[in-house]
Formats: C-alpha cells, structure tokens, sequence
C-alpha cells in the first residue's frame, strides 16, 4: 500500500507507574502486517480499567516484582503500546489474507488466538502481550478484525469490544437464560453497562449495584431496579433471591453476593475494583451448590455475536466523553474519578466519523 507513513503518532507506555509513565511519541515505527495480519488505522479507542491496572501493575500477585503483570501472568515488554478498543480501517495486508479486505471498517477482537498466522499456546491480549490501539496503527490477525457496516461513529463502535465482549462472555458462561434474575456490581463502569443491555437483550432481569444519581440513567438502560451501592443487598433485596451475580467489584462486602444467591446459582466475575481478597465461607458454596466462573479469555463464538448485536441495534453504545489522543492523562484521570457511565474514548486520527 501507498500512503502509509514510516513512523506514528502514539502513546508509550515505559515502565509500571505512575501517569509520567505514559509519553506521547511521534515517531514510533508504523508496524508492518506480517503472514495472516492486517494493518489498521486506527481512528478511536476505549479507556477501560485494564489500562490503569497494567500501568500501576495491578495483575502482579507477587508484591514488589512485576514479572507476572500482564493478563497473561508474565512480565509487560516496555516499550508497549496500551489500547483494548479498537475501530479503524483496514489500510494493508499481510501474506495470505485477501487484499479485498483494505478499505474495510473493522472492529478487533481484543483476546488474540493466533500471532504472525500461528496458534498461540495462550491468548494475547491488546496493550497487554502485544501492542494495541493508542497509536495512528496497530498489526492484528485478520480473523480478529472483524468487517462492521453499522452507521455508528468510530468513537461510538470504540466503546464496544472489550466491555462488550466481557459482558456477553459473562453471561455466556452463566448461561444467563430468559426469565432470570441477575444481580450486577459496578453497574455504571463500561462492563456493568453492558451487562444491563445484553441482559435486558436476553430478556433475563437485571438488578443494578450503583450509586443514587445514577439510577435513572441506569434504569433506562436496560436495569428493571436498583440497590445504591453500599446498602445492604440481603436487606434490599431478600436471601436466595437471584439466579446470577455479575460482578465486577469484589471487596469486603463480598461474601452478601453469595447469600443473594439461589441453591443452584451461578457466581462469574470479571473484576475486583474494590478488592481483589474477598472472605469465602466453604459451607456457603458447597451446601448451596454454587457455581463459581471466573471469566477472561473470550469463548469463540462471543465476538461475533456482539457484532451481530451492534449489526442489529439489539445494543447501543454509551460514549461518556471523547478526548483526544495527547490527553490520554486527562481521560485516564477523568476514568478513575468514576463519575461517567459507559465509556470514555480516545479519537486517535481525525476522521469526519469520529
């Protein structure tokens, strides 16, 4: 391909830290497609907490050593570009995908099966194992950049794949059917927001765990009722009352999400913004029969059905606010203040659609 510069804007994540760790570079070698990838340009990306987590090395469980801070549970390689969320344009192509495929709209996958066209003994995932979307370009493998039509703007398509996907796989692997009653923490974050959706999509119910000036937003969202974060869920809403318990929160009030449980019920996280040490009572989860799913590496089918979703208007994003590339402390400071609901995204090359 013609037209694609040898160096890039984007941001640089040097070390595990504080925001001084984040340097905005201009001259960051543009990536080359190599045998199964495509290159995109990337016109937005989603801020989501796993960008923080890695900064500061939240996923190391070994204190004062960060050699197993990346999702995979192995030292991050710095220089590395951060960026879950992805939307841009397929501008190149690497060896033995179809050159039909620049020009198209794309939304990545954010859990990689496969590197330079070969199965990965375990997944990657962008901004993590491998550089991501806060830059002008990122390299994929094709089979995870998936072709969107939707009308809607980069920025909007942006908020979807991580917390979207998250979500939907939650409730993949709860089995989540018609008719439940689901229980979800941290209900206004990007996750939690999804959840509501694809719950309601699902025509299970959906109890939201959030703050008061936020019920509304979350009731039309999709959540049938609330409980303000902080109250007590058993004296809210009752022993054995719900089927599933989405959480992404953890912390100390940990153990009521078990009580709010039926015998038989399903228990699936995918965060611990409050605490990742929670206090677990066997006899709880043994004599209730619970389920247990911890939930991270995407199941096949999840993608795709997400896209179908957006494809179809089953979901609608919920942009918070868009910054600009260069303000990416800014948007990361404004992230942690946790006043938004939905998502914050980052325009990175300006585009008319953005």
């Amino acid at each position: 391909m013609t037209n694609i510069p040898k160096t890039m804007r984007g941001i640089w994540l040097l070390g595990h830290g504080g925001f001084d760790k984040l340097e905005l570079k201009i001259d960051i070698p543009t990536p080359t497609p190599r045998d199964g990838e495509v290159l995109i340009r990337v016109k937005a990306a989603g801020i989501n907490n796993t960008d923080i987590n890695t900064r500061i090395g939240w996923y190391s469980k070994s204190e004062g050593n960060s050699d197993d801070a990346s999702w995979a549970g192995d030292a991050i390689h710095f220089p590395r570009i951060q960026g879950i969320d992805v939307c841009g344009d397929i501008v190149d192509v690497g060896k033995n995908v179809n050159h039909s495929r620049v020009g198209e709209r794309v939304l990545v996958e954010p859990c990689l099966r496969e590197a330079a066209g070969r199965p990965l003994e375990s997944p990657w995932f962008l901004g993590s194992e491998c550089d991501g979307g806060f830059a002008e370009y990122v390299v994929v493998p094709s089979r995870h950049a998936y072709k969107t039509s939707s009308p809607l703007s980069a920025s909007e398509l942006a908020s979807f794949p991580c917390s979207y996907s998250t979500a939907e796989n939650m409730l993949t692997r709860a089995d989540v059917k018609a008719g439940e009653v689901v229980l979800v923490t941290g209900a206004s974050g990007g996750v939690g927001s999804a959840a509501l959706q694809l719950i309601q999509a699902r025509g299970a119910k959906a109890i939201a765990v959030t703050s008061p000036i936020k019920v509304n937003e979350l009731i039309n969202l999709g959540a049938s009722q609330s409980v303000p974060r902080n109250y007590s869920l058993v004296s809210s809403l009752g022993e054995n009352s719900v089927e599933v318990v989405v959480d992404l929160v953890g912390g100390d009030s940990w153990p009521e999400l078990l009580q709010l449980l039926k015998p038989g019920g399903r228990y699936v996280v995918s965060g611990a913004v409050a605490g990742p040490i929670v206090a677990l009572d066997l006899r709880t989860l043994y004599l209730k029969d619970l389920t247990f799913l911890g939930c991270t590496v995407l199941e096949s089918r999840v993608f795709h059905n997400l896209v179908s979703y957006i494809e179809t208007g089953r979901i609608k994003p919920l942009v918070s606010r868009i910054f600009p590339l260069d303000k990416i402390v800014e948007a990361q400071k404004e992230f942690l203040e946790k006043k938004h609901i939905g998502k914050i995204v980052l325009s990175v090359c300006n585009h008319p659609r953005n």
